[in-house]
């Protein structure tokens, strides 16, 4: 296994709908999908899509971590999972906000609106059908991820640009706002890409 180099906003491969994978046991892709295990435990994030490694590729590898887990059934602990030409759709109408990064745009983090709700699926890294709901922070990170396979990156979702900034700056001067948050949940602060 190798750690990959992470492309930063503004490199033409974040900004492009990426490829479908036709053959999931394919060795390359294999490769590609430990390399991206690999690489997302080295960077300390909690999600990677494949075009933030310079591939243009339909994979993501996320986890969700127990600290993040919430009341919320659908939003609890998931292991380091692979998501292969994934689809979701939003689950209801509820919108909540919340805080990320991304280990493409480093030392930044933005409030932004996600689906509280989804379902998503996609094939594992073996190749077979996974579908799931998944709420909260969970939600969050699949939102986030799936986003970078079809050329979006978060600050692009902000609505309030004033809720854009430095990690440090952020944490010495909290912005004063409210969030539109879920029912289930009290974290309102989630970092995709980053724990």
């Amino acid at each position: 296994m190798s750690i990959l180099k992470i492309a930063r906003m503004g490199h033409p491969v974040l900004r492009a709908v990426a490829d479908r994978v036709e053959d999931p046991h394919d060795p390359e892709i294999q490769r590609l999908i430990a390399d991206m295990k690999e690489t997302m435990k080295d960077a300390g994030g909690v999600g990677l899509a494949a075009p933030q490694v310079f591939v243009s590729k339909a994979i993501m590898v996320y986890f969700v971590p127990s600290l993040r887990k919430s009341d919320d059934p659908d939003d609890g602990e998931v292991p380091v999972s692979v998501l292969i030409n994934p689809e979701i759709e939003p689950i209801g109408d509820e919108v909540v906000d919340g805080w990320e990064g991304c280990l493409s745009i480093p030392g930044l983090q933005g409030v932004v609106p996600r689906w509280n709700k989804i379902r998503y699926r996609g094939l594992n890294e073996k190749g077979d059908e996974v579908e799931r709901i998944a709420g909260g922070f969970h939600a969050r990170v699949v939102q986030h991820e799936y986003d970078h396979l079809i050329g979006v990156m978060y600050p692009e979702r902000i609505e309030d640009m004033t809720l854009l900034g430095f990690n440090e700056e952020l944490r010495e001067y909290p912005p004063e706002t409210t969030f539109r948050q879920a029912a289930a949940s009290d974290d309102v602060v989630a970092h995709p890409d980053e724990p």
